[in-house]
């Protein structure tokens, strides 16, 4: 006796529901990816602006306590042309301490198309000038005692 095939159809595969419950799922974990992606390179150029805002600040105190003249005391603003590709803004801010012979210089430094977004500040003590003739120091005899 042969016997008739059925001629049910054999579904295997996924249905529509679950195509679109799992594209919903995969879209949801791009999502997230995404936008970690982004807080990542926002932290990244943030942390890059704050580091040459760093250097900047710490090198414009490091001529005002090398100059020859005592800085004079008030604000001052400058701009800075193309440090490592933009413009930058500073603002220095010179001021009296309690001791005479000391003063407290605070430099900002922003990008100088928003200058009054300050990315970083840097704050120093700088003494007087060295007087002309005054002889340097010789660290290497520094504490040994006199040599002989």
């Amino acid at each position: 006796m042969v016997r008739k095939h059925d001629q049910r159809l054999c579904a295997s595969g996924f249905t529509l529901i679950e195509t679109v419950v799992a594209l919903a799922i995969v879209a949801l974990g791009m999502t997230a990816v995404f936008m970690q992606i982004g807080q990542f390179a926002t932290s990244a150029i943030y942390m890059e602006d704050k580091t040459i805002a760093s250097w900047i600040a710490s090198n414009r105190l490091t001529e005002l306590s090398i100059q020859h003249d005592w800085p004079e005391l008030g604000d001052s603003e400058d701009e800075i042309e193309n440090y490592a590709g933009r413009a930058w803004h500073l603002t220095v801010e010179i001021s009296e301490t309690d001791v005479d012979n000391l003063r407290r210089a605070d430099v900002s430094v922003s990008l100088a198309d928003r200058p009054e977004r300050v990315i970083h500040t840097v704050s120093a003590l700088i003494e007087p000038p060295v007087p002309e003739g005054f002889p340097p120091v010789n660290w290497v005899s520094f504490g040994r005692g006199p040599r002989g």
